[in-house]
């Protein structure tokens, strides 16, 4: 693949083997960016799991202290007895049959789908539509419950979902570069803790083999994992 300049002055100037404390990994890739927007600050975690094995796979949801710094549109699909609180809390779109029968069309401008219980076995028909895009609500994620307003408010104040892809490692946003380093490492650390207290009781030893932070268009760093502890 053929580098740009700005990018091979990045390389060039990096020692990628070595294993940097958590700070100096978000002043470097502050300091090496070479784009003119908001880069997205990006952990990937690689956990000592078999993908294969159902029982060993991790799926949750966590909220960052300080955001992601990404404005999130959030829906909540409900029975019009609770359309006025989900309105009322916050909620970008909202609805009730007519918002599934948007969905049956493809129509989908939102990023997290909330909904009540009542009006789950209705959504079963765009299941097929929701699930392949992670937008399915589930009741694991916070996201298929009676509270509407404090699901919403949850979501926008920065809820990030996460699970292991086939390689067995997690990717997450977890703020902006252009967020304080302290903030940043706050939020690093949360996720972090998060994915640690999610080791599955099947894996034995270590769980978290390393972890590395990028900027969108930046390199990928490893950090020391007991700085994160």
């Amino acid at each position: 693949m053929k580098l740009s300049k700005n990018r091979k002055l990045v390389l060039d100037a990096l020692d990628l083997e070595k294993v940097y404390e958590p700070i100096d990994a978000i002043k470097v890739l502050k300091e090496k960016t070479f784009v003119k927007f908001d880069e997205t600050l990006d952990i990937s975690i690689n956990l000592n799991i078999d993908a294969s094995k159902t029982e060993q796979n991790i799926k949750g949801v966590t909220n960052l202290p300080n955001g992601t710094g990404k404005k999130v549109r959030v829906a909540v699909i409900t029975s019009d007895d609770n359309v006025t609180e989900a309105k009322e809390s916050g909620a970008d779109l909202y609805g009730g049959q007519e918002f599934i029968d948007n969905i049956s069309s493809n129509k989908i401008d939102f990023d997290i789908l909330i909904a009540t219980p009542d009006i789950m076995p209705k959504l079963g028909k765009v299941a097929k539509i929701l699930g392949p895009k992670g937008l399915m609500p589930n009741p694991k994620l916070g996201t298929v419950t009676k509270e509407i307003k404090n699901a919403v408010t949850s979501a926008k104040s920065g809820q990030v979902k996460f699970k292991n892809d086939k390689s067995g490692i997690v990717h997450a946003g977890i703020g902006k570069i252009s967020f304080s380093d302290d903030k940043i490492l706050e939020n690093l650390k949360v996720f972090y803790s998060s994915i640690n207290k999610s080791k599955p009781d099947s894996v034995k030893g270590s769980f978290i083999k390393k972890v590395t932070i990028a900027s969108t268009m930046g390199v990928g760093l490893q950090i020391n994992q007991a700085s994160l502890r």
